[in-house]
């Protein structure tokens, strides 16, 4: 089973409120959080888990990537960018539901492909590459195709290419130029993770069998259409199936949860040899743990239970 993983994507510093008023620092970013929680999942020994991102050479890039090493996570791909920083957003709760205020026009992720032998290097060793909607609203067209030219040699060498489109639209121009880029990012994945309402609401689905439809129509072999609290769709081999959500009577703090989920699905099923639906279910247990707890990456002893091995 795989056991080398690439997360390609972009860290921030992390602004999170706390029950005082006051906000406590951290890093988090979609792909670092997946990253996190594979990391959590897998055994240490035998599987690598990579952060593929641009920092800058200031204090605080220095303390993000202790921040990632220290978590056990390779940063062996992190590119250091003269003149650019990290970015940074600050959560506000509405109860559990979470929105996000952002700066980063400085961030040195949006450099990520900037040179396409350097991300080619960075994907040589592994066997899945997962990158999300968020990775390509940051990176310049020019840089989004070179991202796809490096996939497609990952899925050339019989890799798996992951994609969560998790669509932000404040991050792109417009509507049109977003459903297009994520539609290439769709045509470049061989598993798709998507969210319910969302998708539906970009292109116009009926529901989450509509979204399942049209990306199969692209050519994304597994499909696994979530929904928050309602059942996930299970699209694989040609079948459907439908997964209940785990309950969680009193949800502390939602984000990271999609996040997270992602990297249960993905360990149990490229790591675990589990089916996709038993898969959703472990994603499931795991996004259970992470939205009782605040902020979107929590200690991983919280999911140390629910660990496997590779290898």
């Amino acid at each position: 089973m795989a056991a080398r993983f690439a997360s390609i994507g972009e860290c921030m510093v992390e602004l999170a409120p706390l029950e005082s008023g006051l906000y406590r620092r951290g890093f988090a970013g979609d792909t670092l959080n997946t990253a996190w929680y594979l990391r959590a999942l897998l055994d240490r020994q035998h599987a690598l888990v990579k952060y593929v991102t641009g920092v800058g050479t200031d204090a605080l890039s220095d303390e993000m990537i202790r921040f990632i090493t220290g978590a056990g996570i390779d940063a062996s791909a992190v590119e250091r960018i003269a003149d650019r920083t990290v970015g940074l957003y600050l959560i506000t709760l509405n109860g559990a539901e979470r929105s996000f205020t952002y700066w980063r026009n400085d961030s040195a992720a949006k450099l990520l492909a900037s040179v396409g032998a350097r991300l080619d290097a960075a994907l040589a060793d592994v066997d899945v590459a997962y990158f999300s909607g968020i990775t390509l609203a940051i990176l310049s067209s020019e840089h989004r195709r070179t991202l796809f030219m490096s996939l497609a040699k990952v899925r050339a060498r019989g890799g798996q290419v992951v994609f969560d489109p998790n669509l932000r639209p404040r991050l792109w121009p417009d509507k049109a130029t977003m459903a297009a880029a994520v539609i290439e990012g769709y045509r470049a994945a061989t598993i798709a993770l998507p969210t319910s309402p969302d998708d539906a609401e970009l292109y116009g689905d009926a529901d989450a069998v509509g979204t399942a439809d049209r990306i199969s129509a692209l050519g994304v072999e597994e499909i696994i259409v979530k929904a928050g609290a309602d059942p996930t769709l299970v699209r694989a081999g040609g079948l459907d199936a439908w997964v209940a959500a785990e309950r969680v009577d009193h949800p502390v703090d939602t984000t990271g949860a999609g996040d997270s989920f992602n990297a249960g699905y993905l360990v149990a099923r490229l790591a675990g040899g589990r089916s996709p639906a038993e898969a959703v279910r472990h994603g499931h247990l795991v996004a259970s743990r992470v939205i009782q707890a605040r902020g979107a990456l929590i200690d991983m002893d919280l999911v140390a239970d629910l660990a496997m091995g590779a290898g």
